[in-house]
């Protein structure tokens, strides 16, 4: 049988390592904005401090943020593995690509579904969310049009810029 140690014990990963966590970004929030006047680090820490037992003391808002902190490490080790792919395949750095403007919209709005869909599952909503959006009998009739609309779209969108480019 294994032996539990002290970093999975229930008081620490239910109550300080949340704590801690919640403690530090307000502090490092409030020491950056200085909305309680910047010179008293002691009058940011003791909001941080009064934050963080609130946080701690709710349950649901812990389970989102250790779902939202799980997702976060897996996103990292993700981006991480790719990069060093792209590393290994390129042979150097990625020096363009993002950096143009269309590709930052792209990787931004990316980015925010991500995170939408990733704050639905922290929450437990995206069950709900999906039976509503995909197992409705209007659903199947919804997505096609959509589908459709996108095509056509997007076949506009090359067609227009195509003639644009040449006039």
């Amino acid at each position: 049988m294994a032996q539990e140690t002290i970093l999975q014990h229930w008081v620490f990963t239910q109550f300080i390592l949340p704590f801690l966590l919640v403690w530090t970004i307000i502090f490092a929030l409030l020491q950056k904005t200085k909305i309680l006047g910047g010179e008293k680090q002691q009058l940011d820490a003791i909001v941080a401090f009064v934050i963080g037992l609130i946080f701690v003391s709710a349950v649901f808002p812990k389970v989102v943020v250790g779902n939202l902190i799980l997702f976060l490490t897996v996103s990292i080790i993700i981006v991480f593995v790719g990069l060093l792919l792209w590393g290994f395949i390129s042979g150097g750095e990625l020096k363009s690509g993002i950096t143009s403007g269309a590709m930052k919209w792209v990787v931004g709005i990316v980015l925010f579904l991500v995170m939408i869909g990733a704050l639905l599952w922290a929450t437990g909503i995206s069950d709900e969310f999906v039976n509503l959006l995909f197992k409705q009998s209007w659903s199947s009739d919804l997505w096609t049009n959509v589908a459709f609309i996108a095509v056509i779209a997007g076949a506009l969108a090359v067609v227009l810029a195509g003639a644009k480019a040449k006039g």
